[in-house]
């Protein structure tokens, strides 16, 4: 299901004996655009520390509820490496928490999760810590890549041949942990249209000046299939969007690059 980032915050962590907290910011990756923590505002029984909790742990969303449920323990969190969310995660710091956790690195995969396009697929030993955290932690790279997805809401977007609007909106696929999608909204030139684009047609992201460049012309985004926000998006209105931008939707994409996939379909 796509849900609109700002749906996820306020969502209570439970863990299997309690509950952690509340969900606060989502960090996605720059490059895959996967979302790849969420940070838990703890509250009295941590002291009100904050902690980072990926979506390999996630075992289900309850949006009615408002909760998701998460297969760790309150010990486990407790015992997690400590992360100060005012500044920027680093990726010596990803190593050692996935380590701890014994999860492993999704950059160092070849799909989106690193062993697989989905959290929930990759296998997680019983007995996650291991002595191979320390390790990771020294062998990392300092590059990180995680942004929170609040501060990049408002950014400028810029098609081939000029401004179109700004960045309104992230839409998270819950099952991939992904942003499927963007909502720009175009007010300033075409007023109330608000158009969705895939960040697969991202050309490059100006931190420094709040841009975000899009592969696409202002016309075809003008004449893209309207998004009306908090309507439900039906797969027949991503094959619209997909057929309007002449690209191949994400679906095919990744059932092409599974490894389950073949010839014959099996």
């Amino acid at each position: 299901m796509l849900i609109n980032a700002s749906e996820f915050e306020g969502l209570v962590i439970r863990a299997t004996d309690g509950e952690l907290g509340t969900v606060q910011e989502l960090y996605f990756d720059d490059e895959t655009w996967a979302i790849r923590y969420l940070t838990v505002e703890t509250g009295g029984w941590l002291g009100g520390r904050r902690v980072l909790i990926s979506p390999y742990s996630i075992l289900h969303t309850d949006w009615a509820a408002r909760r998701l449920d998460v297969a760790l323990t309150l010990k486990q969190v407790e015992a997690s490496p400590s992360v100060d969310t005012h500044l920027p995660v680093s990726r010596q710091y990803e190593a050692g928490y996935l380590g701890y956790y014994g999860y492993p690195n999704y950059w160092a995969g070849p799909y989106l999760w690193g062993p697989a396009f989905y959290p929930a697929g990759v296998s997680v030993p019983p007995n996650a810590f291991s002595s191979e955290m320390a390790d990771r932690a020294m062998n990392a790279s300092t590059d990180t890549h995680l942004r929170i997805t609040e501060e990049v809401t408002g950014y400028h977007m810029e098609a081939i041949d000029g401004e179109i609007g700004h960045l309104a909106a992230f839409l998270i696929d819950d099952e991939a942990w992904a942003v499927r999608y963007i909502e720009v909204a175009t007010r300033n030139w075409w007023p109330g249209k608000k158009v969705l684009v895939s960040p697969a047609w991202i050309e490059r992201v100006s931190w420094q000046e709040s841009k975000v460049a899009v592969a696409l012309s202002r016309d075809a985004i003008q004449n893209a299939p309207e998004y009306e926000e908090g309507t439900p998006i039906t797969r027949e209105y991503e094959n619209r969007l997909y057929f309007h931008y002449g690209r191949p939707p994400y679906w095919l994409t990744e059932a092409r690059e599974s490894p389950a996939f073949s010839l014959s379909g099996v």
